[in-house]
């Protein structure tokens, strides 16, 4: 049998649905059919301020709520992410064991900041495009 590393896909109509590549294939032709796509619009999640408000609502450190907000890949920092308009840093999640995280619009950098009951550690992680290279590998 001989391995074909293009697999159309067709409705019970005969209608063409799609193309499925291998990673081999996909890896040879992805920056060029990327291209030829054109700019990807980025699907948004909604900021989830449920979450945020619950926090708050059951804040029990012994420092106030605090809104600041600063990423150490660009320079970019807010006293009050909320407040902004635009947004410089939108917030991605946020849980009741004080883990708060927030997305730069800047540079795209992942802040993270751990509320523990004496301080607060801030992470940042640089933003980083896939690397097709670490793409999972199904065989």
């Amino acid at each position: 049998m001989v391995f074909d590393p293009i697999t159309e896909l067709y409705d019970k109509s005969g209608e063409l649905l799609g193309v499925q590549l291998s990673a081999e294939a996909w890896l040879k032709v992805r920056e060029s059919v990327l291209a030829a796509l054109g700019p990807r619009p980025e699907e948004e999640r909604p900021e989830p301020l449920g979450d945020w408000e619950l926090l708050k609502q059951y804040w029990d450190f012994p420092y106030p709520v605090d809104m600041d907000v600063a990423c150490s890949e660009c320079g970019a920092g807010t006293e009050d992410w909320s407040k902004d308009e635009p947004r410089k840093f939108r917030l991605t999640g946020a849980s009741l064991g004080g883990l708060v995280a927030f997305r730069c619009q800047g540079c795209r950098s992942k802040v993270v900041k751990k509320h523990f009951k004496s301080h607060i550690k801030t992470e940042v992680t640089p933003f980083q495009d896939k690397v097709p290279a670490k793409e999972a590998r199904y065989k």
